[in-house]
């Protein structure tokens, strides 16, 4: 039997293109608005980086309970994510999404936990709901530093 988890959004949006709006979806209640970067107002949140959001915590979110499963230590888990636009004839589009996950080992680590660990920052990225949401459309790359505490 399938299970099947629905999430709800609500959105109000006062005006044109350069305008602003609100959102809510259960915990997430923002303004939003278009980037400065693309001539907006640059109010609240944008699709862009709510894309990028939900990409990187998923990722970070699975990559964290990987590591946890095989019992590998972890004392420092972080991310950065970067997502590009691109504009072709007045066209945009979603380009990439670039993880780069910080990962800092505990003390006593084995050899193989960290070989284990960097397999475990591109297999996140493939098991990643939101990456295969994704996958097809938006160019997905890892760059890792996996490293260990001392």
């Amino acid at each position: 039997m399938m299970n099947r988890h629905h999430f709800h959004l609500k959105a109000d949006w006062n005006g044109g293109r350069n305008s602003e709006g609100v959102i809510s979806a259960g915990n997430l209640n923002t303004k939003i608005s278009i980037p400065k970067e693309m001539g907006g107002p640059g109010v609240g949140t944008n699709p862009d980086e709510m894309l990028i959001g939900a990409a990187a915590t998923c990722y970070l979110i699975t990559l964290a309970a990987m590591l946890e499963r095989k019992q590998i230590p972890v004392e420092k888990l972080s991310l950065e994510t970067e997502g590009v636009v691109s504009e072709n004839r007045g066209r945009l589009q979603f380009e990439s999404v670039t993880h780069r996950p910080h990962v800092v080992l505990g003390a006593g680590v084995t050899p193989e936990q960290v070989k284990e660990a960097e397999a475990f920052t591109e297999k996140a990225e493939q098991s990643c709901m939101i990456s295969n949401a994704l996958r097809g459309n938006v160019e997905l790359a890892v760059h890792a530093e996996v490293i260990t505490a001392g």
